[in-house]
């Protein structure tokens, strides 16, 4: 049986719905292509009809503090070629040939290249050359703007800055760092060109604006990285050293004020012709890359973790053969028959290695450990300086007595001389490591302050009790002994020497080649500046830090001081001794209420440490000779006064208001106003605040109002009247 065939109304149907999917397949192909293909085609038609020839932005200018230039951005012009507009390239290179200095080959090669619409001939030119090449009115020949850096002091601070490439990307130094808010954001010229990028007749060239990167001020100081250039320079060429090292930083804030080397380079043309190796030997910042073995002047990291552990005291007493017996491993001291019998104090200022190694096994590998890991040792500081290195420190697991008695003195531990700086400041700050830092902040083209970048407290390390005690040993380490060379006529300076050995690849220390150092602050009651300064092998019949660094220390923090018009503390020596003397009188066993009137009136200040309200040690000690206006340091307990105070309030019964706790590292200061004096220190000193005290009788002021948020360990000032 046949069957039936379609009908022609049934094809009709069937033609309808082929079309209408057919309708609907277009109509949804389109719209995929309008819509979601649309830009992708609408650039890449743009890019088939327009030529585009990029214009580079103004790269920000980096200051320093002062807003000196450092570095900044000028107008060079850079030429290229459009070779479908090229009628005789041979001819257009021949006279192109003797003003761009490039071979007529490579002339001729990118001038006949018609697969490209644009192709540089020479980039970042004078105005003489690039105007020369506008007289020859060669047809196809176009110019563009670019910015070419330029380093007006050449050489100076090359170690921070850095250099940028011929792109202007920064490729070393700050430059690299803050590459992203410097080099600002591409403008471009469009031109409309036919399908053989050709300029159309009638084009009208398209200006797109760049936009210019963001200007940088620094914490340098231009004057003062003059300061510690001179001083490196010389340092290197006396002593024929393999490098040398300096840095100067505010030891409260971390902000860097100079930090130089040697060898070093001219940023306008870095030697680039060298290889890898050899020219990071010129442009590496070796303050912030180089592992170095510390030697003595670590000796102060062990020294303020002794003391805030209460392992030794400024009064502990040692004797010193000459060498130290630990593991069954004799360690000598650097002088060879010994120091003999002497305190901590002296032991500090004669850099006598065996208290030191007798500190750090007191201490333990646990807190030796602990304290490496507060003073930041074995991480990085965090300033802002690409590749910073994080020291050499061993794994405490595998820590013997003998490495732990090395590491005591300085030996056996690598610290790069930025990591180094960073925790002696903590030390003589007042007990807060710093993060350092170059970059101060930025600002626009109109001078408004865009973003600042402040000083950063990482942790609290020391007291401030044990800081000042610190800064006590360290004065008289260059009053009277081995940091004499860095003392200054007019000046209080306090300072550590280091002598480091040196290692060769097999591990072994390799003789007669030493690292010399000095490590040094002033004023040395109130530190507004400290200096390290090292020479690597220095050429020289006595190689010592005290000898070849601290002079240099010297130099440099003299420089500073008057510069930054630091008051003289005495006119000179003669004006020194002018000065009364006092004899620092027997307060262990009294009242803090007595040694205070006592304290006042010989005209000597004082703070407290720990709870109480009896005195049972004091630094310094009974009897030492001192000059008015000396800081008495004196550690409290509970006497038998305490237990029935005179107002009839037991000071152990005191309470602080409730709200007065330790939150996120911080510690609301409790209300004193009223308080006795033994009262107010009870408070302060069990929320781990420090008192300082002015007058006597009742608490009626203090320097913080209560309820504000401090940092464990701060200082308030309360001010005490009779009624």
């Amino acid at each position: 049986m046949v069957a039936p065939r379609l009908t022609n109304r049934k094809r009709l149907l069937l033609f309808f719905i082929g079309v209408t999917l057919v309708f609907f397949l277009l109509t949804g192909r389109l719209g995929y292509i309008q819509i979601i293909q649309g830009e992708e085609l609408q650039e890449r038609a743009l890019n088939q009809w327009t030529s585009q020839l990029p214009v580079a932005p103004k790269r920000g200018v980096i200051y320093d503090r002062n807003k000196n230039i450092l570095a900044q951005s000028a107008s060079a012009e850079t030429i290229a070629a459009r070779p479908s507009e090229i009628d005789d390239p041979k001819a257009a290179a021949s006279q192109l040939e003797p003003i761009l200095d490039i071979s007529r080959e490579t002339l001729i090669k990118r001038l006949s290249d018609k697969a490209m619409s644009e192709v540089w001939l020479k980039r970042q030119v004078s105005k003489e050359i690039a105007n020369e090449v506008r007289n020859l009115n060669i047809k196809g020949i176009v110019f563009t703007e670019e910015s070419k850096r330029y380093y007006p002091n050449k050489n100076l601070a090359s170690h921070i800055l850095g250099f940028t490439g011929i792109d202007g990307e920064g490729q070393d130094g700050i430059e690299l760092y803050y590459d992203d808010k410097l080099k600002g954001s591409p403008g471009k010229i469009v031109t409309e060109t036919d399908v053989d990028g050709r300029v159309l007749p009638y084009n009208v060239d398209q200006y797109i604006p760049p936009e210019d990167g963001l200007n940088l001020i620094l914490t340098i100081d231009q004057t003062i990285q003059h300061f510690t250039e001179k001083a490196v320079s010389d340092a290197m060429e006396k002593y024929r050293a393999n490098k040398v090292y300096a840095i100067v930083m505010e030891p409260t804030t971390g902000e860097i004020l100079g930090m130089a080397s040697r060898p070093d380079f001219d940023p306008n043309k870095p030697p680039r012709n060298l290889g890898f190796n050899e020219m990071q030997r010129y442009v590496k910042n070796i303050n912030c890359k180089d592992n170095l073995d510390p030697g003595s002047t670590f000796k102060i990291i062990t020294s303020a973790a002794g003391l805030e552990e209460g392992v030794i005291t400024p009064d502990s007493t040692f004797n010193c053969p000459g060498y130290k017996m630990v593991d069954g491993v004799r360690i000598k001291c650097w002088r060879s028959w010994g120091h003999g019998h002497q305190t901590f104090v002296e032991g500090v200022q004669n850099s006598c290695n065996p208290i030191f190694m007798e500190t750090a096994l007191r201490l333990g590998t646990g807190k030796f450990y602990e304290y490496l890991e507060k003073f930041g040792l074995g991480q990085k500081t965090g300033i802002d300086v690409m590749g910073e290195e994080r020291g050499v420190v061993m794994n405490k697991d595998i820590v013997k007595n003998v490495d732990l008695a090395r590491m005591g003195f300085g030996q056996a531990i690598a610290t790069t001389p930025i990591q180094l700086i960073t925790a002696v400041s903590a030390v003589i700050n007042g007990g807060n490591l710093m993060e350092p830092h170059i970059g101060k902040g930025f600002i626009d083209g109109d001078g408004n302050v865009v973003e600042s970048i402040e000083p950063k407290v990482i942790r609290r390390v020391i007291s401030e009790a044990n800081s000042d005690i610190m800064k006590y040993i360290l004065e008289q380490t260059v009053v009277e002994g081995s940091g004499r060379n860095a003392y200054i006529p007019g000046y209080r300076v306090g300072g550590k020497t280091g002598t480091a050995q040196k290692y060769g690849e097999d591990g072994r220390i390799v003789q007669d080649k030493h690292i010399a150092s000095f490590i040094g602050f002033a004023p040395a009651n109130d530190p507004k500046v400290i200096v390290l300064f090292l020479v690597d092998e220095p050429v020289a019949p006595i190689d010592f830090g005290s000898q070849v660094a601290a002079p240099y220390v010297k130099m440099i923090l003299e420089d500073v001081l008057k510069y930054m018009d630091v008051e003289l503390q005495y006119e000179h020596d003669e004006e020194l001794k002018k000065i009364p003397d006092v004899k620092v009188p027997e307060l262990i066993g009294t009242t803090l209420e007595d040694a205070s009137q006592e304290l006042r009136e010989l005209n000597l200040i004082y703070s407290t440490q720990f709870s109480g309200s009896v005195i049972k040690d004091q630094m310094p000690k009974p009897g030492a000779t001192v000059k008015e206006g000396t800081k008495v340091i004196l550690y409290l307990e509970m006497g038998e006064d305490t237990i029935e105070h005179e107002d009839g309030i037991d000071p152990d019964d005191i309470e602080a208001p409730e709200d007065d706790h330790i939150e996120d590292g911080m510690v609301a200061v409790p209300d004193l106003k009223g308080k006795s004096l033994v009262e107010a220190n009870k408070i302060l000193t069990s929320k781990g605040l420090m008192l300082k005290v002015e007058g006597s009788g009742i608490a009626i002021w203090q320097s913080i109002e209560p309820g504000e948020r401090i940092e464990p360990g701060s200082e308030v000032l309360v001010r005490f009247e009779t009624e």
